[in-house]
């Protein structure tokens, strides 16, 4: 049974407008209908390298349009674009506004769409980016388990609207709200970037700093910052460090104190100080992927809304109390504050983090070893994107690389090394077993050995199961679990172990746990072989393209790179695959992963384990491969 037609929609500007039409284009259930602008020969030219009709006029459009996304400045920055809301409502289309909009004109427009029974939705967008989405729903999950203390917010005058919205669905309500006079700012001190209001915004105490400067004619490239927002509680502070992220958890500080008013710092009662002080969950990428990615994605989910309101019908009025109370709240504060300080600063030369980190390598400094692109499927990091559970993007890759690099590399290194090995007493354990490569090598090496396949990533997993399930060699040996290292469920003996590509996945702490389960379990005889990265130190690794696969009449690129990470002693590991139509340059699409790897060498697993490690050999370039055994080798 097929669903509902796509929706045709038309997008109105191509200035913050190509975004609008990336995300048209990118999302299933709309189809870019034509573009609408002044005429300007950029505008022309986009709709033509598109293939989609342009328009000047709202009556030029055909009759067949379902949504216009009006991307055109509203009458408080000077521009038509609730006039030509008004003119597309007043055709029958139902209508996104990108936001700022006067609360009169809002209302004008709310009424003129239940008069002609359309839906009219105003688009605050930045809740919907990705990150900011991540820290709305970690606010209402902490709300529940610990009431809101207050709110620390601050943003750019030009995103104050959206802030309003962040806040409303963050504490759960706007409502009661009050605020006061912004401070004065002594005129000894001199011109000051930033005013402060005090107040409450759902019912919980607000100090909102807002940046009161502003260049009319570049809004965005002279705000000294984005959102910042932190909601405490008596339990933690939640911080969203920028509207594109990353988010932090900075659990309360409480030691107690013995009969002398000493801290007590070991003993019953203590276990909170093992706590991390901070917490970073999420990502921060590039401006790129900002633009390419987070940006289309966050329209995505405000054309959903639109195509769910149109769906359900109803009162566009009635619909939108919400939104109305979002515009009251936001003119109260911007009457409050009166008008912002018009200043036009020349352009502003952005720094890299190795500028203000000195001990950073330098972009281009060090290249490392090829990684194995087993290294990807390994327990699920901590610090990974909110929008895509990890390794699920990339898992459909997977095997265009790995199979050469096991096959070539990995594989027949691992079986020489289980050949003289008793593997009687309990089954090889993969641990981080991916798509099943190794596994099945091993199975075919040994046709003795029982092998529990170990692969939390559902993704990678998927594979697995359809490896193991489809070969009548394998199906009777090979047991598949979604177990993740170190609390993974083991048997009470096993013969063998094999940790490729998954020990940088964890740290310290969690390798020591790692051990502490498996080497009690491990048989008089038995083994574990470990392939690492090749990287001791954190380091940069400009992207590269690391392999060209084909399949079809498709072109498959896979590119890599890395950088220190947010946490001493780690690294982000970035991946890229790039599906290109035969030889045409721009590619079909684009796929991102990134991972937390946590450099180190063979000694330091050693060390770790307390075993002995063998180096195996293996082809020129391949990620180091050893065999660890309770024994020093011969």
């Amino acid at each position: 049974m097929s669903g509902p037609p796509p929706l045709r929609v038309v997008v109105c500007g191509t200035n913050f407008g190509r975004f609008y039409i990336q995300a048209v284009l990118d999302h299933p259930g709309y189809v870019l209908a034509g573009i609408l602008s002044r005429g300007s020969a950029a505008s022309r030219d986009h709709a033509r390298r598109l293939g989609v009709p342009h328009h000047t006029d709202v009556g030029e459009l055909p009759d067949d349009v379902d949504v216009a996304c009006v991307v055109v400045g509203s009458s408080i920055q000077g521009g038509e674009g609730t006039a030509l809301a008004k003119a597309l409502i007043g055709r029958g289309v139902h209508v996104l506004q990108e936001h700022p909009v006067h609360l009169g004109e809002l209302t004008e427009c709310l009424k003129l769409a239940r008069a002609h029974r359309v839906q009219y939705r105003l688009n605050t967008h930045y809740p919907h980016v990705g990150p900011v989405r991540a820290f709305i729903e970690a606010a209402r999950r902490l709300a529940v388990r610990r009431e809101p203390l207050f709110v620390d917010a601050a943003t750019p005058i030009h995103l104050m609207y959206p802030m309003v919205d962040i806040l409303g669905r963050a504490l759960g309500s706007l409502r009661p709200w009050r605020f006061a006079a912004p401070a004065p700012v002594p005129g000894e001190l001199g011109a000051q970037p930033f005013r402060v209001l005090q107040g409450l915004l759902g019912g919980v105490p607000l100090t909102l700093r807002v940046h009161h400067q502003m260049d009319p004619a570049d809004r965005d490239n002279h705000a000294l910052h984005w959102h910042r927002l932190s909601v405490g509680t008596e339990g933690g502070v939640l911080t969203l460090a920028d509207t594109h992220g990353p988010l932090l958890w900075s659990p309360r500080l409480h030691v107690g104190r013995d009969s002398g008013h000493r801290f007590v710092l070991d003993g019953p009662g203590t276990g909170d100080l093992g706590l991390a002080t901070v917490t970073v969950a999420g990502g921060a990428g590039t401006f790129r992927e900002v633009f390419t990615e987070l940006w289309p994605q966050a329209i995505g989910l405000a054309l959903d809304g639109m195509r769910d309101a149109v769906a359900e019908g109803g009162d566009a009025l009635r619909a939108a109390q919400y939104d109305l109370a979002v515009c009251r709240i936001w003119s109260d504060l911007a009457a409050r504050l009166g008008p912002p300080e018009i200043v036009r600063p020349s352009a502003p030369r952005p720094l890299a983090a190795v500028e203000v980190f000195p001990g950073l390598p330098a972009p281009g400094e060090v290249r490392a070893p090829a990684p194995s692109p087993r290294h990807q499927a390994a327990d699920a990091a901590p610090h990974v994107p909110p929008a895509e559970a990890p390794y699920v993007p990339s898992a459909e890759f997977f095997d265009l690389v790995a199979t050469e690099h096991t096959a070539t590399g990995s594989a027949a290194a691992i079986a020489g090394a289980l050949a003289g090995v008793d593997l009687s007493h309990g089954p090889v354990v993969d641990i981080g077993a991916g798509t099943g490569l190794v596994t099945e090598a091993v199975a075919r090496a040994r046709p003795d050995a029982e092998i529990l396949a170990c692969e939390p990533a559902v993704g990678m997993r998927a594979v697995l199961t359809s490896r193991v399930f489809s070969d009548p060699y394998l199906r009777p040996r090979v047991t598949i679990t979604a177990d993740a290292a170190p609390e993974l469920e083991l048997p009470d003996r096993v013969s063998a172990v094999l940790l490729c590509g998954v020990l940088g996945h964890l740290d310290a702490g969690r390798r020591e746990r790692l051990w502490e389960r498996l080497l009690p379990r491990l048989a008089p005889g038995g083994v574990v072989i470990v392939e690492l990265m090749g990287l001791e130190t954190p380091l940069v690794l400009p992207e590269a393209r690391m392999a060209t696969a084909r399949a079809g009449r498709h072109r498959y690129e896979w590119w890599f790179s890395g950088a220190p990470g947010d946490d001493p002693g780690e690294m982000r590991l970035r991946t890229t695959w790039r599906v290109y139509r035969e030889d045409e340059d721009a590619p079909l699409r684009e796929v991102r992963d990134s991972y937390r790897w946590i450099p180190f060498g063979l000694r330091q697993v050693a060390e770790e384990s307390g075993l002995h490690p063998r180096a195996l050999p293996t082809r020129p370039g391949a990620p180091p491969l050893a065999m660890l055994t309770r024994r020093p080798p011969c």
